[in-house]
């Protein structure tokens, strides 16, 4: 089939190199275009840019697809399907009707659970024990649309955000080509969503990666691997900001005398080079 694939993050490269080593045509690439970043405020291309240039891919960097030079490119390329991986933008009704079979959506959770812009750190900040992937034929709602496979994965105790997220990844690319084939098949059976069961997963918020002490161990824990490693978790020590990238759950035993004070949550009573 013809393919037109949506794409912006590091997590969507998986699925792009799954595609183009398969047997569908990949007519376009559509990524956001460069912004200013890193040191002499540059433009930087997106992972998914980089991504195609390297593949070989055609590609057009662009605002956006919901009109212009986008939505143009989008219809030109006639596609089949419109794959679309962490892409980050609410796609109208316009953009959904251009591919001639389906506006296929991969996210990166077990829909309807955790419906959102971070189901993998929302994955963690929750303490579940299983997530995965879901290929949707994309509707105008966010991440509503029906479910067309699903794929799990267990959440390592060790996993931050970042290891969470590459597995998912990973797994998501095998997905996409499954959902193509089955799709190029016609032995996809989709399913509605349960709208009764779904749980969301908004966008993070600058407060919510400050650490507040007075929480209980396992969620300062939770915490820091979510937001591990960017933009990571923080908290203030001698006045100033303080990332914290890694985090466990330990015993301590406390001391009481005239000689030494009670230690508290967030009290900082050793310090070493890592």
């Amino acid at each position: 089939m013809r393919v037109v694939f949506l794409g912006n993050a590091r997590w969507s490269v998986p699925s792009l190199e799954a595609l183009a080593g398969s047997g569908h045509e990949v007519t376009v690439v559509l990524t956001r275009a460069p912004r200013p970043g890193g040191r002499g405020n540059r433009p930087i291309p997106t992972p998914v840019a980089a991504a195609a240039r390297r593949l070989g891919l055609p590609l057009r960097e662009v605002e956006t697809v919901k009109a212009g030079a986008g939505f143009e490119a989008l219809r030109e390329a006639r596609p089949d399907v419109l794959a679309v991986v962490a892409y980050g933008e609410i796609l109208p009704r316009a953009v959904l009707e251009l591919p001639r079979v389906a506006p296929v959506n991969l996210h990166f959770s077990l829909l309807p659970k955790l419906r959102g812009a971070a189901p993998v750190q929302r994955a963690i900040l929750e303490g579940l024990d299983v997530s995965g992937v879901t290929t949707i034929r994309m509707d105008e709602g966010m991440d509503t649309g029906p479910i067309l496979l699903q794929a799990e994965e267990s959440i390592l105790p060790e996993d931050d955000a970042s290891s969470l997220g590459e597995r998912l990844a990973q797994l998501g690319g095998r997905l996409l080509i499954e959902t193509l084939d089955g799709l190029a098949a016609g032995t996809i059976e989709e399913r509605e969503q349960d709208d009764a069961a779904a749980t969301y997963a908004p966008k993070l918020k600058p407060g919510d990666r400050v650490i507040d002490w007075s929480r209980p161990a396992d969620e300062i824990v939770r915490l820091v691997r979510a937001m591990a490693p960017d933009p990571a978790a923080t908290t203030t020590f001698q006045g100033k900001g303080l990332k914290i990238l890694r985090a466990q759950k330990t015993g301590i035993w406390l001391a009481f005398d005239i000689n030494e004070t009670e230690r508290v949550p967030g009290q900082i009573f050793e310090a070493g080079k890592a």
